[in-house]
């Protein structure tokens, strides 16, 4: 049954306090014992959670977060999702994720927007374009949608970017991927709060691991600063703070963590239909459908777990926008932040067990944390109920960096966020 309300019902409900609506996902205190305590209540812990209820019927979960739900990566990002990438491994991964993003509003009965608008990885010289063939060849090899375009055909896409050839980098041409959009964070995250908690996940906010709880070597639990909460396994969704976590428990992960800074302009009206981005200028942006501009760069790379912006990056992104579209020079800006995102030696995520037995990690997704959400959550749900990788988390183990089995996506597909 659908209620419909007025203007004037709708001030009112506002005004005392909404009491009249009920919650979105429970706030319960905490249990003394789960089947599975997940830690993080950003994307990745709260779809781990709503899978582990609805693939595997594993409704025994809590979700702690120090903070408020989604108040992490989540709602610091630029809410780019795709799947071009250039190793078969990473192509499965996030090609998962993108076929689960097309189907979520419907699956979660909750709007996440995701508009799948395509993308242009633009190139500005003949050896751009070389690699940029090669790009396309691997990632149609893989199963995903590529198409090598000259500058005519990106013209017909992102009319408004600069194609003079008196440019510092004249466009040649550009991948594109039409299957490629943008989502909206806030709602990615309420939407599955809300399906978990109607399965019967607890989802618990203020309430910060302080130690972990062992027992003959094995993990069982977490002391909290709401109490000992004990556990069958313990999964970790941290994103940024994934190291920080590990040194908790006793041991390192190969993670670096970074400040990646993004910028919200003035709303206007449409002007960019897609998402366009410049490697070369190290910027790229689309436009949100308030009507600002959603604008990233690349890694400020001085290790850093800050989630304000600073000057020098602030210059050089913007300084890449205003060449690759002049026409946004005047544009105003509304809001600058940055996230902490967790960057491994081989720009892949690591999925599996920590090393620790009861601890599994799900971590190091640089600045591909929001773009895999759902994947990462239906892959590290699998781990967690039945202890063994799926086919497509197994290659992101952390056992890679022992055998050499490296999936170095930095290098190969230079990480267009």
């Amino acid at each position: 049954m659908t209620t419909k309300y007025s203007a004037i019902s709708l001030l009112r409900e506002g005004l005392r306090g909404q009491s009249g609506w009920s919650k979105a996902w429970r706030s319960p205190k905490p249990g003394a014992a789960y089947d599975v305590v997940i830690i993080g209540a950003g994307g990745h812990g709260l779809a781990t959670a709503y899978y582990l209820a609805r693939n595997h019927g594993i409704t025994n979960v809590a979700v702690i977060e120090k903070g408020w739900l989604g108040g992490g990566n989540t709602g610091r990002n630029t809410t780019v999702i795709r799947s071009n990438y250039y190793y078969p491994e990473s192509s499965a991964l996030y090609g998962l994720s993108v076929k689960l993003y097309e189907g979520l509003s419907k699956e979660l009965n909750y709007n996440v927007m995701f508009s799948q608008r395509g993308m242009l990885v633009l190139a500005h010289s003949e050896p751009e374009m070389e690699m940029a063939a090669r790009n396309v060849n691997a990632m149609q090899l893989n199963g995903a949608d590529a198409i090598l375009m000259d500058a005519a055909d990106v013209r017909k896409k992102a009319p408004l970017l600069n194609y003079s050839k008196d440019a510092r980098f004249p466009i040649h041409g550009a991948v594109w991927q039409g299957s490629a959009g943008t989502g909206r964070h806030d709602a990615v995250a309420w939407g599955y709060a809300r399906a978990a908690s109607a399965l019967g996940v607890d989802i618990i906010q203020n309430c910060e691991v302080t130690e972990f709880i062992r027992e003959a070597g094995r993990i069982t639990g977490v002391e909290t600063t709401l109490g000992p909460i004990r556990a069958g396994a313990v999964g970790a969704a941290v994103a940024g703070h994934s190291s920080v976590l590990a040194r908790l428990a006793g041991f390192k992960l190969p993670i670096t963590s970074y400040s990646l800074q993004a910028f919200v302009t003035e709303a206007m009206k449409p002007v960019i239909d897609t998402v366009a981005f410049s490697p070369a200028y190290g910027t790229y942006f689309s436009q949100s459908d308030k009507g600002g501009l959603v604008i990233g760069g690349g890694l400020d790379r001085v290790p850093s777990y800050g989630q304000k912006g600073n000057l020098p990056v602030q210059e050089a992104v913007l300084a890449g926008l205003v060449e690759m579209a002049p026409v946004l020079a005047k544009v105003k800006l509304l809001r600058h932040w940055a996230g902490i995102v967790d960057v491994t030696p081989d720009s892949s995520p690591v999925i599996g067990p920590s090393g620790i037995e009861g601890l599994y990690v799900n971590c190091g997704w640089g600045t591909g944390g929001f773009k895999a959400i759902p994947a990462g959550g239906y892959l590290f749900a699998h781990l967690l109920a039945n202890g063994t990788h799926h086919e497509i988390s197994r290659p992101f183990d952390i056992d890679r960096f022992v055998t050499g089995r490296l999936i170095d996506e930095g290098a190969a597909s230079g990480i267009a966020h």
